[in-house]
């Protein structure tokens, strides 16, 4: 068997530490009283249980080896050396195949732990018929977040003048969700007749689609000297006490000047909430981002940036085909709409997989 890499072996100690720290966690009292933070806690420790459980087999298999070497180095019982060399071969063998599939797994570990996601969407070129596809993109996600019975509650909603949408903001949780939807940012683009043209010609409209990992309180702390909170009446059109009451949310986290304004809800409390909790996934980006930006060079092949200005999947109405340009695939349309994402979806983290594990 040859000697396992180094970086490999570093990273699973991290990650066996780690689901050890949440299974304290789940028995603490203090943490069990939160459910909220138990739910975050509980898909953290689903997403790594089956990682940790084979690197646990793997050392037992790794202390045999190095057991059954020793007693063939020593050279003495000459019935334990014969057995210890037949044994040998498939401890080794065995060992190989186990940690293969470990690693494959290692590098898709902390998406899998991410249970909760902000996604954005707002419609790009195209005037009204950029809405309406925002639009169409939204109902994809709800009807793919219905399938993987994850929760999809919507924060922040801005209508488009003639349908669709302008701009939405939502919180998706659930196991896997940032996993599935993190390969999402980027341009989504469109090629059809809108339902204005009278000519009957082709056009072609964008919408940007972002999704942010929410990450825990304990994970990011923003001090609230860092940032500026200004309360104001809704703006928009509404009921006669959207202009009157002060129940808007502004937000600007003064270090990056990152800006937040949430009103969709009559409440003020509501939305401060959720203009916190869309802050810090803002923040957090921001921050992964800067890291992200110093492995560059080492991540150019990865699949996309997720940057925002990315064209990454180009929906074809007259051919009923997607193509997705990171993987040069092309899949139904009509199966994507209806939130059928699972085999663009595969292809992708093995792509990404293979990639990261080339890295390694």
């Amino acid at each position: 068997m040859t000697q396992p890499n180094a970086n490999l072996i570093a990273a699973l100690d991290r990650i066996a530490a780690e689901f050890e720290a949440i299974e304290r966690q789940l028995t603490d009292p203090a943490v069990t009283a939160d459910h909220q933070r138990v739910r975050g806690l509980s898909i953290k420790r689903a997403a790594l249980e089956d990682l940790v459980s084979r690197y646990r087999e793997y050392t037992s298999l790794a202390k045999q080896i190095a057991e059954h070497r020793q007693i063939i180095a020593d050279g003495g019982d000459a019935e334990l050396v014969e057995l210890a060399q037949q044994e040998l071969p498939s401890l080794e063998s065995r060992a190989a195949a186990l940690l293969d599939r470990i690693a494959g797994d290692l590098v898709t570990a902390d998406d899998r732990a991410v249970g909760s996601v902000i996604l954005e969407i707002r419609a790009g070129t195209g005037g009204a018929e950029a809405a309406l596809w925002a639009g169409d993109l939204l109902e994809m996600y709800q009807r793919l977040a219905v399938i993987k019975k994850w929760e999809f509650t919507t924060m922040e909603f801005s209508p488009g003048d003639q349908g669709g949408v302008r701009n939405v903001v939502a919180n998706v949780q659930g196991p896997g969700v940032w996993q599935w939807l993190g390969y999402e940012s980027g341009v989504h683009c469109v090629k059809r007749v809108p339902d204005t043209e009278t000519q009957g010609r082709i056009h072609t409209s964008t919408a940007t689609v972002a999704v942010l990992p929410e990450p825990e309180k304990v994970q990011i702390d923003i001090p609230d000297s860092d940032v500026k909170v200004d309360v104001t009446t809704a703006q928009g059109p509404g009921g006669q006490n959207v202009n009157k009451v002060a129940t808007a949310v502004h937000l600007i986290h003064i270090p990056t000047g990152i800006e937040v304004r949430m009103q969709e809800s009559k409440s003020q409390q509501q939305n401060r909430q959720r203009a916190w909790q869309l802050l810090r996934a803002r923040v957090y980006d921001h921050h992964q981002r800067q890291k992200d930006a110093q492995r560059a060079a080492q991540r150019s092949m990865m699949i996309g940036s997720g940057d925002r200005s990315e064209r990454i999947r180009t929906f074809r109405w007259k051919e009923s085909i997607v193509v997705d340009h990171r993987l040069n695939r092309q899949f139904p349309l009509q199966d994507l709409l209806s939130g059928n994402l699972d085999d663009l979806i595969t292809a992708l983290i093995d792509q990404d997989r293979a990639q990261r594990l080339a890295s390694l």
